[in-house]
């Protein structure tokens, strides 16, 4: 994905993103203080929302290839198995009990399958709504703060379960989260957002462990 010159306005704020490059199979960090875009920048990635103007490449990724979490997830107001379905009906591609039950379990909601989602804890409304993400094998995920209602093993599970999916089948991953801990074990890549814009980019290890941007050194020393 390339994103070039895109500019997005809502009332006094504008979001104005100059250049930035998202290859395949890596995994990105977008970090930055409250209401610097970061959310506005990934609906825009993940085509939920359009530019005023500029240009958003998706080099062959088409809608059905994306998909995103966000902190507060978008669940049917059906059973927990039943959503598990949802993007693979979506997708028309045949529910396979298998794989419903695989990602039952490694979330921990097996017992649950037949409950009503809406009435799960955060946490496992999160859970689910990875899991949801994941079942369809997408090319691309978007993750906004998902993991900031997850308990500490559940987040340390996720971030291995990433770790080894990429291992096996690389895909794509955008990911914004405060916890720099999350940035720092998952992403490869690393962009800071500040008033709107990206003020610095690079390897997580340069960014954030060497820092040369003044405003990012100031964000990483209160974080």
């Amino acid at each position: 994905m390339r994103i070039t010159n895109v500019i997005k306005s809502f009332d006094k704020f504008t979001l104005n993103i100059e250049s930035i490059d998202i290859h395949e199979g890596k995994i990105y960090g977008i970090i930055g203080p409250n209401g610097c875009g970061k959310t506005t920048a990934m609906k825009l990635m993940a085509g939920l929302i359009q530019p005023d103007s500029g240009v958003i490449d998706y080099k062959g990724l088409t809608p059905r290839d994306i998909t995103m979490v966000l902190r507060k997830p978008y669940l049917l107001h059906d059973t927990v198995a039943r959503n598990l379905e949802y993007p693979l009906k979506l997708r028309k591609i045949k529910p396979d009990n298998r794989l419903i039950e695989h990602y039952l379990e490694i979330t921990g909601l097996t017992d649950y399958r037949n409950e009503y989602a809406l009435g799960l804890s955060g946490g496992e409304q999160q859970k689910l709504a990875l899991a949801r993400a994941l079942i369809f094998s997408p090319k691309m995920i978007f993750i906004d703060e998902a993991f900031s209602n997850m308990d500490i093993e559940s987040v340390a599970f996720f971030e291995n379960y990433i770790l080894e999916l990429q291992k096996a089948n690389p895909i794509t991953w955008v990911i914004i989260s405060h916890q720099l801990s999350n940035i720092k074990r998952l992403c490869e890549y690393v962009f800071f957002m500040c008033d709107g814009e990206v003020d610095a980019s690079g390897t997580t290890n340069e960014l954030l462990s060497f820092p040369e941007n003044k405003t990012l050194k100031q964000y990483l020393q209160y974080s």
